[in-house]
């Protein structure tokens, strides 16, 4: 894969496939373990069915990071699409305006060291997720 960023646009169920591959497969050439690298599958997978859910479209960025002494995956889920009017109940277990389990945003954030969400209503919403090697 080549260095720098991996971007998957997301418009159908397929691409959630291609992206989990995609970021698995980043995940074992920077040397994280099977555990981790399901977990980072797992982020990309619901942040994708998110876009699908709410946006319709939108784009997976996958980036390698580094820190002192530490290499990561920074997963980046962005798009256009109707935005969130209350980051902080979204965030919430349980709560969903889809009638899902209330289970994908908090979920992400359990499953990734670093987390954080802009949103506007109307214009869009950006997710970028942080996962160090351990």
């Amino acid at each position: 894969m080549p260095a720098g960023e991996i971007r998957v646009a997301i418009n159908s169920d397929q691409d959630i496939v291609s992206a989990r591959q995609k970021g698995r497969a980043l995940a074992s050439e920077l040397g994280f373990g099977s555990v981790d690298a399901t977990l980072i599958a797992t982020t990309i997978s619901e942040l994708a069915r998110n876009i699908l859910a709410y946006a319709k479209r939108g784009e997976i960025i996958l980036r390698t990071i580094n820190g002192p002494n530490r290499t990561g995956i920074e997963i980046v889920a962005s798009d256009e699409g109707p935005g969130i009017s209350d980051i902080r109940q979204v965030l919430r277990d349980g709560f969903s305006t889809s009638g899902g389990l209330g289970l994908g945003l908090p979920g992400v954030k359990r499953l990734t060291d670093e987390f954080e969400i802009t949103s506007q209503v109307g214009r869009g919403t950006k997710v970028t997720a942080k996962k160090w090697k351990r």
